[in-house]
């Protein structure tokens, strides 16, 4: 039979929450929104930084990879996240030594080293956290244990308190590992909401007014934009290629500038779904796809910094809210 999945819940249970204090963990949600630093010991502050520096200089040995480059950069977080695979985390799992119980986890009272994924993680979400403060200018929000500490990230999205212990162990469960979701939540909670948009040169003026396609093909599109946005020159390398794009099938292909016109943002719907296009003076910048039912018709919604997507999925209506610049 195949083993069981292995969920966050079970990652905490079986390796971290035997090195919690009791009374954290007897009552981890008081844990997790008090301040364990009331009188802003700069000590305490200091503790955490160590932590992301001992996990930057020893954890490309961890992970066997010389190169990773732990710079406390937001490229250096990238580069962590995809390192996060299967075979890693599972030979992580293992204990250094000492004991374990039944269902293979280190007992409290063991000798020896707790597992590397304990050591990896704790010092690891520090480190991610560093980098939101150093790059971003978040706070920290100090916790018991330390690890435990979330990072506060003021934007134009507004303020969010991030959980980044939380990231790992939901990245290192069966249903994400090797997806990169590390890598994703941090684009989506610090790099998309702190972008300085504003420092993109202008595509073309802000209220022009790009008539929807009809039949999409690569070479109607291509034609629809030198008519009717001259000013980019190129869709750029990343964009899908002609092949995959014909395969994608449109139906429709509709357009609006973004941001002043610093950003073309182009959507059109599928049999399967529907797919949204940023571009920017370049050429590609990124894309999403929400799966969605063929009827009605989605809708675009831009509305100051901000962009809305109603979609209809199984005959109720989905929302998806995002800053101009994309998701």
């Amino acid at each position: 039979m195949p083993a069981d999945p292995i969920t966050a819940a079970q990652l905490f249970e079986r390796f971290f929450a035997p090195h919690y204090p009791p009374d954290a963990l007897a009552d981890l949600a008081s844990a997790r929104s008090t301040d364990a630093n009331p009188a802003g010991n700069p000590s305490i502050l200091a503790q955490i930084e160590h932590a992301a520096e001992v996990f930057a200089r020893l954890a490309p040995g961890a992970f066997g990879a010389p190169d990773l480059g732990l710079d406390f950069s937001d490229a250096s977080v990238h580069r962590l996240g995809a390192a996060l695979t299967r075979e890693r985390r599972d030979a992580w799992l293992a204990p250094a030594e000492g004991a374990r119980d039944a269902d293979g986890a280190p007992t409290r009272s063991g000798a020896g080293e707790p597992p590397m994924i304990v050591t990896l993680v704790t010092h690891g979400a520090l480190y991610v956290g560093a980098c939101v403060a150093r790059n971003h200018g978040g706070t920290w929000l100090v916790r018991r244990p330390l690890w435990e500490s979330l990072v506060r990230l003021e934007s134009r999205a507004g303020t969010g308190d991030l959980a980044i212990f939380q990231w790992w162990l939901k990245a290192l469960s069966d249903e994400e590992i090797g997806r990169g979701r590390l890598v994703d939540r941090y684009r989506t909670h610090v790099e998309v909401p702190t972008f300085d948009a504003e420092q993109l040169p202008i595509l073309a003026a802000g209220d022009r007014r790009i008539p929807r396609l009809a039949k999409v093909r690569y070479d109607t599109l291509y034609k629809h934009l030198r008519a009717h946005l001259p000013e980019l020159r190129s869709v750029g390398e990343d964009f899908p290629s002609p092949e995959r794009f014909e395969e994608m099938g449109f139906k429709s292909m509709e357009f609006a500038l973004l941001g002043g016109g610093r950003m073309l943002l182009m959507h059109g719907a599928t049999a399967e779904g529907v797919h949204l296009f940023w571009l920017d003076a370049s050429g590609f910048v990124k894309s999403v796809y929400y799966p969605a039912d063929s009827f009605p018709a989605h809708v675009v919604q831009v509305e100051g910094q901000k962009v809305r997507v109603i979609v209809p999925v199984r005959g109720e209506t989905q929302a998806h809210e995002m800053l101009w610049w994309g998701a």
